[in-house]
């Protein structure tokens, strides 16, 4: 009889493709095979970009994500025809080291320093690469500087800094200035730039090394269950300046999230939470003879009027400056602290024209996940801003480049299909290089900003030319610099008087009304105490 015909399942492994097949060979009566045969079966294929429609390829072309599927239809029909069993499954995976007739696929979310610098690296290395950035003109609140390691490291050109900073004044709450850079040698500076043109110039050169540039804005992921199959990503393309995107998706090997504090990519991942920093910045137009005193000088300020817990700034760029603050503890007062640093530098920017607000958040420490599956974030969408320094520039840029490695190392130039363990090489080097830095900082700013007296004392310490030694060479650099372990003790003897200093004024001060500069606003207050 019919239904007692065994149905033969022959499964086969293409060595050459490292791909999964699996065929079902059955003998229905002459009937139903003309039934089976009517049924179309689907080749899935692998395409890039999808405008609309899927496009369909043979799987001679593309054997990686392929294979078939019959539609409920046509298992019906087998199943009418008197098939016992009729099973024919598509396997849409290939194993983590399998062999590709194709470049890796890999698209970044996101155009900022992190994202350009993954996309460069990944073209360059071999794999096939999508940009996807909506805002190609974005100007991040940020205050632009970059350590001198990095001009050389990423091979900057001098055209996009603005200036160059070789003197700093830390302020305290008593308005104490303390000139910072007096160890810094005639070929040592920190570089200033504006984001729109650094940023920029990162994305035309990836585009340059083979990154395909995308105007799109990423609206989410789709991953398969078993995370070896193509991972779709879906989002509104604004090619041509189009102030209405299209809905389009693209498929993929591997994504890298470098869309920032607010990414998507790690909402989709579940990365996990974190506190996040609002930072608030004016790009301020003052008189010439103004900026001739900021032409290589950068201004910070400490004081519970311009942050609870960060810090006042007034950088220089090309013909502006820019000032700002930012906040973890009390983002809803970011304006008032905003208006207390334009106080506290108000002689110097006075007769000043507002050019552009900006406000965005900032991380605070590293999401709980930054890998899964074939999924990474680098940059702000990983977490990798500095406490009490708040530098996130180098270190979004350094970790977008370290993903990339890792991709293109783990794919043998894009040949062969990577894995979460492949991705996670870039974590372990990230981890074992930068812990240290992040952790170092976020007890200094436990510490030195917890309130007036203990910033007080920071400045104070700031004015020590071997903190200052200590402090520039870590920070240009990017190396920890063993100290003179005389020094060293000197310099722990120091911090520690300050710090009792700091907590006996703080003391004494409990009972009275705190002492701030700059605002009227805070002026006010203390007059009628």
């Amino acid at each position: 009889p019919r239904d007692s015909i065994p149905v033969h399942c022959v499964r086969r492994w293409h060595c050459s493709k490292m791909a999964f097949s699996t065929a079902f060979t059955q003998a229905p009566s002459a009937a139903g095979a003309r039934q089976a045969a009517r049924a179309s079966s689907k080749v899935q294929a692998f395409a890039p970009i999808n405008a609309g429609s899927r496009k369909v390829a043979s799987a001679k072309q593309s054997p990686a994500f392929a294979g078939q599927n019959v539609s409920a239809a046509g298992i019906a029909s087998l199943r009418k025809a008197g098939a016992s069993r009729a099973v024919v499954q598509t396997v849409c995976a290939i194993r983590d080291g399998a062999t590709l007739d194709r470049p890796l696929r890999v698209a970044v979310i996101g155009g900022g320093p992190s994202g350009a610098c993954a996309a460069e690296t990944l073209a360059k290395g071999g794999c096939e690469t999508f940009l996807i950035e909506r805002k190609m003109d974005n100007c991040k609140p940020c205050g632009g500087a970059i350590p001198l390691c990095m001009v050389e490291e990423f091979d900057l050109p001098m055209e996009i800094i603005d200036r160059k900073v070789t003197k700093m004044k830390m302020i305290s709450p008593s308005n104490r200035e303390v000139d910072v850079g007096k160890t810094l040698s005639e070929r040592e500076w920190i570089g200033m730039c504006r984001r729109e043109v650094f940023d920029d110039f990162l994305r035309k050169r990836a585009k340059q090394n083979g990154a395909k540039v995308v105007n799109g804005l990423m609206m989410k992921l789709e991953t398969s269950e078993n995370g070896q199959g193509p991972i779709k990503v879906y989002y509104n393309d604004y090619a041509e300046g189009s102030k209405v995107g299209v809905p389009k998706t693209m498929e993929v090997d591997v994504v890298i999230g470098a869309d920032g504090a607010n990414s998507r990519v790690a909402k989709d991942i579940d990365a996990g939470e974190y506190d996040y920093a609002i930072a608030f910045q004016e790009r301020i137009r003052i008189p010439d003879d103004k900026m001739k005193y900021y032409e290589n000088l950068a201004e910070m300020y400490v004081g519970d009027d311009v942050s609870p817990d960060f810090y006042g700034w007034v950088f220089p760029k090309y013909d502006h400056v820019a000032v700002g603050t930012g906040t973890v503890v009390n983002k809803t007062a970011i304006k008032q602290y905003q208006q207390a640093t334009r106080d506290r530098a108000k002689v110097k920017t006075e007769g000043g024209k507002i050019i552009r607000v900006e406000a965005h958040p900032i991380p605070e420490h590293p999401r709980p996940r930054r890998v899964k599956g074939r999924v990474a974030l680098v940059g702000d969408a990983a977490g990798y801003v500095t406490k009490c320094s708040g530098e996130g520039i180098y270190f979004a840029a350094k970790s977008g480049r370290m993903a990339a490695e890792a991709i293109v190392e783990g794919s043998q130039n894009g040949k062969k299909m990577v894995g979460e363990s492949d991705l996670r090489v870039y974590l372990d080097k990230w981890d074992r290089k930068y812990w240290a830095t992040y952790k170092v900082l976020d007890i200094l700013q436990k510490v030195f900003y917890r309130s007036n007296p203990a910033r007080e004392a920071f400045v104070e310490l700031c004015e020590d030319s071997y903190v200052q030694k200590m402090t520039f060479d870590s920070y240009l650099y990017k190396t920890v610099v063993p100290g003179n372990p005389l020094d060293d003790f000197k310099l722990l003897v120091r911090t520690v008087s300050s710090l009792v200093r700091a907590n006996a004024l703080r003391s004494a001060a409990t009972n009275s009304v705190d002492v701030t500069f700059g605002s009227k606003a805070n002026e006010d207050r203390v007059a009628t105490a």
